[in-house]
């Protein structure tokens, strides 16, 4: 790759991105551009901004997770390599000589590169900051001399002109930490300080311009100014990410995939659960995909996946890596419109039978109904073949039934389980909070007559229903103690009110049905959010119908 032909090169990544799987093309293109920068020896800053101007022309090009799965692994990286100089450091007085060749630059040139995508604005200047105060948590040795020069050289201007107050902090705990070593400073570790001075201090010229590679930023830049105007981008800002932020990417959920952020990850878990099962019974591991894909489809058998179709769609579902991954793999079996209905009734199955809520479900779904309308259609007919499994007869009425004759036999509920009735409301109650569907698929129920069943669906829907609304988190009862959005249950009830028998069967119901106390199992706090949430989607379905208040 040159600067000749990095515009041919991106036209002819964009094409495999579109005939293979997204995150096989991430992450091989992340390995080759990792591998290449953590060289032994120092790259030319030249080489670097090139592969850094490469990252950012995808970051524009494919998206978010591109680069978010990008910065993950150099930091990554970088860190592996900055733990084993601090270990081979030794603690004391720092020589006037640079690093030995045989410990290598690897994390000189990582730190470059991050500097670069700073530069490119793939990154914002706060993990540039994180980065310094973690070089700076120990006493300064030469090595971190140098890869603060690296930053402060690359980055210096903009990191003063975005954040003049973070880079006199960070230049005041420099100081304190040299405090009282003037005699024995290094002339690497003077010119450092001169450096940071000058730039707090606006005294130096653009510091990119001084390098080998400022010359290099300054034409990709204007390469990059112009794929904007020529392309399609998908991003435009950069990602305002901590190192704590990628440091908890396991524990908390991959922070660039929205809706994956939450405490306590069900999928690392079970991903744990799994590893520590194949541990335990040392399975050969050149087997283990082969084992793997047989329990999977015994296990698809053993659910009722009685066709080829939803053995391969539950095979994907209990496989991905996470929901984006699924709903990729998924596209890729090449499924009819028809045969596109079988996902969202394999999802809801898995979810239902999931001893406890996994809001991993909710998330395939509502990626898919953010794709294609379709997939809202088969919601709604799915959860009217519920409401009838509950008891609700006249729930659907004649087209569906013809739909059901038409698509062959559904899968068959013989009991309905507490269990299988609160996934499902949790699950129902995110999407229409999410307008994947709006409360209009109601429309079938009598509130009036309701069976004992359907009120504890219903009850368990509007009460998480409400909770979904004040929260970004696809985990029921996540921080909404605080949180008071009231144009959001507008919104959501405002499109019920434009059918007045659902409207009127909303206020019966909410009026009547879902008084909440002390008494239940349920936080004050819940209880508090769910009772103003009632009155002001009564107060939205009246004004929405002109109701009388007495009605």
């Amino acid at each position: 790759m040159s600067e000749q032909n990095i515009a041919s090169i991106l036209e002819s990544i964009e094409e495999i991105y579109r005939n293979h799987r997204r995150h096989d093309v991430t992450s091989t293109i992340t390995t080759l551009i990792i591998d290449g920068i953590s060289s032994h020896s120092t790259l030319l800053d030249s080489y670097v901004v090139l592969y850094a101007a490469f990252v950012s022309s995808l970051h524009k090009i494919i998206g978010v997770e591109f680069a978010a799965y990008f910065l993950q692994n150099v930091v990554q990286q970088y860190e592996r390599h900055l733990l084993t100089l601090l270990s081979d450091e030794e603690p004391e007085i720092v020589e006037e000589k640079p690093i030995p060749e045989d410990k290598g630059k690897e994390a000189s040139n990582l730190i470059v590169l991050l500097s670069e995508l700073y530069n490119f604005q793939v990154i914002s200047c706060v993990l540039v900051f994180d980065v310094i105060r973690a070089l700076l948590n120990r006493d300064v040795q030469e090595f971190q001399v140098e890869l603060l020069l690296k930053i402060v050289r690359n980055s210096g201007q903009q990191l003063r002109t975005d954040d003049p107050l973070a880079l006199k902090d960070i230049i005041q705990i420099v100081q304190s930490k040299l405090d009282g070593q003037e005699g024995s400073l290094s002339s690497r570790t003077r010119f450092m300080l001169e450096t940071l001075n000058n730039l707090k201090n606006n005294k130096t010229k653009r510091l990119g311009a001084q390098n080998q590679g400022g010359d290099a930023v300054e034409r990709m830049k204007k390469f990059l100014t112009g794929l904007s105007k020529k392309r399609h981008v998908l991003a435009h800002e950069p990602l305002r990410v901590t190192l704590d932020d990628l440091h908890s990417a396991e524990t908390k959920g991959k922070w660039w995939l929205v809706g994956a952020a939450w405490g306590g990850d069900p999928l690392v878990d079970r991903q744990q659960e799994n590893a520590q099962t194949a541990a335990s019974t040392n399975a050969p591991t050149q087997n283990g995909d082969a084992l793997a894909s047989n329990a999977l489809l015994k296990l698809a058998k053993k659910h009722g996946m009685n066709t080829d179709i939803r053995r391969s769609i539950f095979v994907v579902l209990m496989s991905s890596d996470d929901y984006v991954d699924a709903c990729e793999r998924l596209s890729q079996l090449k499924l009819t419109e028809v045969q596109q209905r079988e996902i969202v009734r394999v999802v809801l199955h898995c979810c239902g039978n999931e001893k406890a809520y996994n809001p991993y479900y909710a998330l395939v779904c509502q990626h898919l109904c953010s794709l294609s309308h379709s997939y809202k259609i088969t919601l709604q007919y799915c959860l009217w073949d519920f409401l009838r499994d509950l008891g609700e007869s006249n729930a659907g009425g004649a087209e569906v039934i013809k739909s059901l004759q038409e698509g062959g036999d559904d899968f068959e509920v013989k009991s309905i389980s507490s269990t299988r009735i609160k996934n499902m409301a949790k699950a129902y109650a995110w999407w229409i909070a999410k307008d994947s569907i709006t409360l209009a698929v109601l429309k079938p129920i009598d509130f009036t007559v309701l069976k004992s069943q359907t009120k504890s669906f219903l009850r368990q829907l509007f009460i998480h229903l409400f909770l979904s609304s004040q929260s970004t988190s696809p985990l029921p009862g996540m921080d909404t103690s605080s949180s008071r959005n009231r144009a959001s249950i507008e919104d959501i009830f405002i499109a019920a009110s434009r059918l007045q028998t659902v409207s009127l069967g909303l206020v019966f119901f909410l009026s009547k049905g879902l008084s909440l106390d002390k008494a239940d199992d349920v936080d004050p706090n819940v209880i508090k959010l769910v009772k103003w949430g009632v009155e002001i989607a009564i107060d939205t379905l009246r004004t929405g119908l002109d109701i009388v208040p007495d009605l």
